[in-house]
């Protein structure tokens, strides 16, 4: 059966922080699959969606929800259960990238560069600061053992939500209280002056990248998501040699925590050419000002085609986890 005979659900929205993203998302897709002649249906992620897909006669599933429990695994061990398949990874490559701590953990056991770090939790916190304000001389005393400036971030969000740099020990409580507003844990990570790589991968292979560089002090939501606010540099301009090197580390954390389909792998590349990867992005955004459909059109693939080369490797049946 050809896949435009096949009923399809963008399964788009959800409840996570990045709701609205997702929405537009998952628009942008269902367009572009109805535009194509597919059989294709829009369903917004609540309560009801096991009914909504069986109601639905859902074959395939295109999922394009961020954060929450669409990329954690969640959704897609739902789909599991219901016999759908669907795009990207599956449940246990997925659940992985979304935790930073787990994801950063895998790529060091395989030898994969990653910003130094430290993991803090509430309770940790709660701890340290029974006697005292939780303050840099605390954490770097009994948690953190690099200097300032970090990256403060929750352990499991997505598109910079949360996110602050500290430059400054009078401004780290009210970065930790941000972070932790988002669940229980929070990374603490050495801030790395460089370029901001990402890179494409599609179905095993690298698919090109792009260098961003945000007007902000860093690839906020804001930047990611409000035109204008970011300038893309298609192709990077980083030496070939050290492009190649980025992009070979990016598809090796994909394949390290079993990745399929579609992922966008965030990097750091220092002004000594060490790239350093950051996350794994298993459901790409696909707005109009998304990474991904940029990267795929500088590599001669349209919107719509990256769309079908997607759902294409969802029938092989073919995932790490």
């Amino acid at each position: 059966m050809p896949l435009t005979d096949k009923k399809i659900g963008v399964i788009m929205g959800g409840t996570s922080a990045e709701r609205e993203v997702s929405l537009k998302s998952g628009t942008a897709v269902f367009n572009a699959l109805k535009g194509l002649h597919y059989n294709v249906v829009a369903i917004d992620a609540g309560p009801d969606i096991c009914e909504a897909l069986k109601r639905e006669g859902i074959e395939i599933a295109f999922l394009i929800l961020h954060g929450g429990y669409g990329e954690d695994g969640s959704i897609q061990g739902l789909l599991e259960v219901l016999g759908i398949p669907y795009t990207g990874s599956g449940v246990l490559a997925s659940a992985l990238a979304m935790d930073k701590e787990a994801s950063k953990k895998v790529f060091l056991y395989h030898g994969i560069p990653v910003a130094p770090f430290k993991v803090v939790t509430r309770y940790a916190l709660r701890v340290t600061s029974k006697t005292q304000k939780t303050d840099l001389r605390t954490l770097n005393s009994q948690l953190v053992d690099f200097d300032l400036p970090w990256v403060i971030k929750p352990s499991t969000e997505g598109s910079s939500v949360g996110v602050s740099i500290v430059r400054d020990a009078s401004f780290l409580d009210a970065a930790l209280e941000q972070a932790l507003g988002f669940g229980g844990r929070v990374i603490i990570e050495k801030y790395i002056q460089g370029k901001e790589i990402q890179v494409g991968i599609l179905n095993g292979r690298v698919l090109g990248s792009v260098e961003v560089r945000p007007k902000s002090e860093f690839y906020s939501y804001e930047a990611k998501y409000t035109p204008g606010m970011t300038e893309y540099i298609l192709p990077p301009e980083v030496h070939p040699e050290i492009l190649q090197k980025a992009e070979r580390i990016a598809l090796s954390a994909h394949l390290a925590l079993g990745c399929t389909g579609a992922t966008r792998v965030d990097l750091i590349v220092d002004d000594e050419g060490n790239a350093y990867v950051l996350e794994v992005n298993t459901i790409p955004g696909m707005t109009e000002t998304s990474l991904l459909p940029k990267i795929a059109r500088l590599s001669g693939l349209d919107f719509p085609s990256l769309l079908e080369e997607i759902l294409k490797e969802t029938l092989t049946g073919k995932r790490g986890t």
